[in-house]
Formats: C-alpha cells, sequence, structure tokens
C-alpha cells in the first residue's frame, strides 16, 4: 500500500511540475511574441510614419515631390539589397545576432537623420543618408522575424497564429504611424526622425531580455554555395514561390501608392494636416490592421483556405482601387481606400505563413528574406511611382495599380494551387 501511495505521489508530483512548466512556457512565449511584434511595429513606424509629414517636408526642404518621397524609397531601397545577406547570416549564425545589430544601425540612421533636419540649412543630402542607413538596419530586423517565429513553434496553427499577430503589430503601425507622426511634427517638424532611435531602443531591450532563439549548429557556407544553395531551393519549390514573392510585392507597392495619394490629396485639395490628416490616413489602415488581426486567427495551418483568402483580399483591392476613379469626394475616397484596406489585411497573414511553413528551416531565414526584398520594392516604388502618375498621367494611375492586382489575383488562383499540391506530395 505504501509503494502504491508513494506511486501516486510521485504521479501527482510529476503532473503538478508538467503543469508549471507548461504555465512558464506559455508566459514566455507570450512575452516573446510580445517582444517580437515590437520589431515591425517600430520598423513601421520608421517609414510610414513619415508618410503624413512628407508634404511638410518638401515645404521645409524646398524639394521637389519626387525627390520628397526618395525619403521613404532611399530606406527600402537599401534593405532590398541587403535583406538576402541578413538572411543568410541569420541561419547560419543566429537571429537575434542580425536583429540586434540591425537595430542599432537603424537608431544610428534616425540620429543622423534628425540631427541633419535640425542643425543643417541645406540637410536634403545628409537626410537621405540617414534614411540609407536605417534601411541597412531594417534589412536585418522585420524580416528575420519570420524565419525566427517559424524555428520557435514546431506546431504549424502556432505559427500561423503567430505570424498573424507579428503581421497585425506590422499593419498596426501603419493605423498608428499617421497619427504619430502628424502629432509629433506638430510640435517641430523634424522630431519624427529623431523619435525612432528611443523605439529601437525599447525593441533592442525586448529582444534582449524575453526572446530566446534556438541555436543554430550549421556552419556558414562560402558565398558561392550560399548562391547555389538558394538557386536549387528557389528551383525545388518554384511556381508557387515566385508567385508569393509577386504577389508580396504588389500588395505593398499598392498600399504605399494609395497612402501617398491619400496623403498628398488631403492636403493639398483639402488642406487637412497634422493630426486630423493622420485620422483619416488610419481609418483604412486600421481596417486592414483588425483583417488582418482576424486572418491570423482563422486561417491556422490550413492551406486551401490560405490560398482563398489571398485571392479574395486581392480581388477587395481591385474593387476599391478602380473606384477611386470615378470620384475625388474625400469620403469616396477613404471608403473604397478602406475595403482595399481590408484586402491587403486578408492577404499577408496567409503569404507570411505560406511560404514560412513551406520552406525547410535549414532554407527558411534566405527564403523568407528574398519575400520581404520583394516586399520592400513594392514599399519602394509606391511612393514615386504614385508621385509621377498624380503629375503626368492623373486618369491612369488607378487602372495601373488595377492591372497589377489583377495579375497577383491570377497568380494567387492559380499559381498557389501548386504549393498545396507539392505540400501534400512531401
Amino acid at each position: 500500500m505504501d509503494h502504491v501511495n508513494d506511486d501516486k505521489r510521485i504521479v501527482n508530483l510529476t503532473n503538478k511540475a508538467h503543469k508549471t512548466a507548461k504555465k512558464q512556457n506559455v508566459k514566455v512565449s507570450k512575452m516573446a511574441i510580445f517582444s517580437l511584434s515590437s520589431i515591425p511595429l517600430v520598423m513601421t513606424l520608421g517609414n510610414s510614419m513619415l508618410i503624413p509629414v512628407l508634404p511638410s517636408i518638401e515645404q521645409k526642404l524646398n524639394i521637389s515631390s519626387f525627390q520628397v518621397s526618395m525619403i521613404i524609397t532611399v530606406y527600402s531601397v537599401l534593405a532590398i539589397i541587403l535583406i538576402p545577406v541578413a538572411g543568410y547570416l541569420s541561419d547560419h549564425i543566429g537571429r537575434k545576432r542580425v536583429i540586434i545589430p540591425s537595430l542599432i544601425i537603424a537608431a544610428i540612421g534616425g540620429v543622423i537623420s534628425g540631427i541633419a533636419a535640425w542643425l543643417m540649412d541645406n540637410s536634403y543630402w545628409v537626410i537621405l543618408i540617414g534614411r540609407a542607413l536605417q534601411g541597412v538596419g531594417a534589412a536585418g530586423a522585420f524580416p528575420i522575424v519570420l524565419p525566427l517565429v517559424g524555428d520557435l513553434f514546431k506546431d504549424e496553427e502556432e505559427v500561423s497564429s503567430t505570424l498573424g499577430v507579428i503581421e497585425t503589430a506590422n499593419t498596426f503601425g501603419k493605423v498608428l504611424s499617421p497619427i504619430l507622426g502628424a502629432f509629433l511634427a506638430g510640435f517641430i517638424w523634424f522630431i519624427p526622425f529623431m523619435s525612432i532611435p528611443v523605439f529601437c531602443l525599447i525593441s533592442i531591450v525586448l529582444i534582449l531580455f524575453f526572446v530566446k532563439s534556438p541555436k543554430s549548429k550549421v556552419k556558414p557556407l562560402p558565398f558561392k554555395q550560399f548562391i547555389q544553395h538558394t538557386k536549387e531551393t528557389m528551383h525545388k519549390d518554384k511556381k508557387w514561390l515566385y508567385a508569393i514573392f509577386f504577389i508580396g510585392a504588389i500588395v505593398m507597392f499598392v498600399l504605399f501608392a494609395e497612402m501617398f495619394y491619400l496623403s498628398d490629396i488631403l492636403e493639398k485639395k483639402y488642406q487637412i494636416k497634422n493630426i486630423k490628416k493622420g485620422l483619416y490616413l488610419a481609418i483604412p489602415l486600421g481596417a486592414l490592421c483588425l483583417t488582418s488581426y482576424i486572418t491570423g486567427k482563422k486561417i491556422k495551418k490550413d492551406k486551401n483556405l490560405m490560398r482563398w483568402i489571398t485571392f479574395i483580399g486581392l480581388v477587395a483591392i481591385i474593387i476599391g482601387t478602380i473606384a477611386l476613379n470615378f470620384s475625388e469626394n474625400m469620403w469616396f475616397i477613404i471608403v473604397f481606400l478602406t475595403i482595399a484596406g481590408i484586402g491587403i489585411g486578408a492577404s499577408l497573414p496567409p503569404l507570411d505563413a505560406l511560404i514560412t511553413e513551406g520552406i525547410e528551416k535549414e532554407e527558411r531565414g534566405t527564403i523568407t528574406s528574398i519575400y520581404s526584398s520583394m516586399r520592400f520594392i513594392g514599399v519602394a516604388a509606391g511612393p514615386p511611382i504614385m508621385a509621377i502618375l498624380m503629375k503626368h498621367m492623373e486618369n491612369f494611375q488607378f487602372y495601373l495599380l488595377c492591372s497589377f492586382a489583377l495579375i497577383a489575383a491570377l497568380a494567387a488562383f492559380f499559381r498557389l494551387k501548386q504549393e498545396e499540391k507539392e505540400t501534400q506530395t512531401k
């Protein structure tokens, strides 16, 4: 009897230990997710926060609309070039060892841009240098979060759900950006530049204390072998992978082009500035954020559902964008941009999940970094192309956006089927 009682006690103690460990893991996981979510939030604030301020910067620096759009574009161009390198490094030296220095570089870039705007008379080119440094930092920050989430969770459903939270933080940053950017610029126009180092510092502290990434045992490949290895992976997954790259680029291109358009028309046609303009910009972005959060929770690990949600989201983008040709009434524009925003919010979490779950862990950082580069191409191209179209081809601008979105929708419908079939055969 004593042995039986002892066995029961051992079982009870073991169960309690398992429950305690489980609770601790949940706690750590939630804090880790919160910390990881701070990275896309900070990086989005660092870029999108400037969109409502661009007309003011244009006026203060006495530059053209195209030149001011380059303040957004130069950030993205550097990120595009360096993201694959950051992904390669993160696969072999560890995710945190890339993320932390990248956040520090982004902070330094913010300091340079802010001080130049504050103290220099002809500060435009120095501001661009600071923004370029921020782009270098951005390359090793948000893009590395996607593979890190894949490393932290074994279950695909947890990966999808967490990526939904990460994408929501990204889109929430876009909602907060115009309000916060306009609020800070309301005091002094260059304060948004100076705020970026503060946000980066907060994110650095959170990552250092709460995120424990699995250690990589893989030895770094020589660069030539890395290029060859990437080519082999790209060839192996073929059409569905290229489709995701293309769709990600188009979605971000449409988003930043339309936000640039809305910011410009609110200020120049309706004389709406500062926080009020930020609140109007936040309406379609808020719809994007909420949709992104709901979508991330719903998709779980159902790849067929991911494909359909992506396709339906792209159709919503087409509907919201094509309608913009028919009226310049402010509320008409905001309503249909909100529909487009819902479509963008629905599309992004499935794309993140498909590419993170569909690639082997050893290759995940490299491939997801290429995907992030493609998204940054969209971010970089949106504002300057929209500025050119608004000046020279005003009646053509939304037809162009719709054409790209239509091709992306067809790619989602036909090419993402390929991903589902290839996953089933593995």
